[in-house]
């Protein structure tokens, strides 16, 4: 339930050599929190409570376990958004997207969680407790050392508190989800997506017609379009309806006059978004039920779908 809990567990296995393994929301996709011999289970699912949020600031101080959804449905309440979202956010925990270095779907906008982690607290393996904790946004006072715990996955100790940096929640989004006849268009619509709208480019994502059809089948979800081997998710986010709808369609009829996208949909209204994501969002559960070799890998854009090919 605390830092201090971890702490006596961590002292003890270490002086009794036992091997430990931090579990959050067990939904990483590399196994990185499935113990592989007879390791400890260290659980943080108890440590969920959110310990302060500063109206002002928009920085939310709070326990490793908390759920990313809860943390993010708490930030909207109060006008901001936790600035990381993953298809697991129901049950993923903030301390797991830490000690991973989540990017998730809104990376394009808001950057690795080295930018938004202001501080952090990590228990290591003899017991001690570091206390990187701070609530600036700029600390030059000794070394930034919350980084290293960054995208560590628990191998230097277990992350326990975390000081967010939120940004203030938009008040219009728009969402484009297009077909695509080759993997040339994808990365063209990429580029005239990121040259036309700037820093209101909140999400571009790209689903391959193997996957549509894996997220159709096992949650029974009706196409949103017709078969195309290519599927993309453009989002824009900012305070500016009425402008932000115009420049969305507006870029769709410049893809579809240059033959880069063959069908798509235009929408704001929040249920239809919700709708249209989950082709995305789900993509990863659709496949559990295959046997399937599981990667989180980063790659150049131009060698993107190499991989797969």
């Amino acid at each position: 339930k605390n830092s201090d809990e971890i702490s006596q567990i961590l002292k003890y296995c270490n002086e009794e050599h036992l091997a430990v393994c931090p579990q959050g929301g067990n939904t990483g996709l590399v196994g990185g929190s499935v113990p592989v011999f007879d390791e400890i289970i260290i659980s943080t699912s108890l440590m969920n409570s959110i310990l302060d949020f500063d109206q002002v600031s928009g920085v939310l101080v709070c326990q490793s376990g908390c759920v990313l959804e809860q943390l993010d449905n708490f930030a909207r309440s109060k006008g901001f958004l936790v600035p990381v979202d993953l298809g697991a956010k129901g049950s993923c925990h903030i301390g797991g997207n830490v000690s991973t270095n989540a990017g998730g779907l809104k990376f394009l906008r808001f950057g690795s969680l080295h930018g938004s982690v202001l501080g952090l607290e990590a228990v290591i393996a003899n017991g001690d407790i570091i206390d990187c904790m701070s609530a600036l946004k700029k600390d030059n006072t000794g070394y930034d050392l919350k980084h290293l715990f960054i995208g560590s996955e628990g191998t230097l100790g277990i992350v326990t508190k975390i000081s967010i940096q939120c940004p203030v929640a938009p008040t219009s989004v728009n969402l484009a989800f297009l077909g695509l006849n080759n993997f040339q268009s994808v990365i063209e619509t990429f580029q005239k997506a990121r040259n036309s709208f700037g820093q209101v480019l909140s999400a571009c994502e790209m689903v391959d017609l193997a996957s549509i059809q894996a997220v159709q089948d096992h949650f029974n979800l009706n196409p949103p379009l017709e078969e195309f081997p290519f599927y993309m998710v453009v989002e824009i986010a900012s305070s500016c309806q009425g402008h932000d709808i115009s420049l969305m369609e507006a870029f769709v009829e410049n893809l579809m006059q240059n033959d880069l996208v063959a069908n798509a949909i235009v929408t704001n209204d929040s249920k239809q978004m919700i709708s249209l994501w989950k082709f995305r969002e789900n993509v990863p559960e659709s496949l559990r039920q295959n046997y399937v070799y599981t990667y989180d890998v980063s790659l150049p854009l131009n060698n993107f779908y190499e991989i797969i090919e």
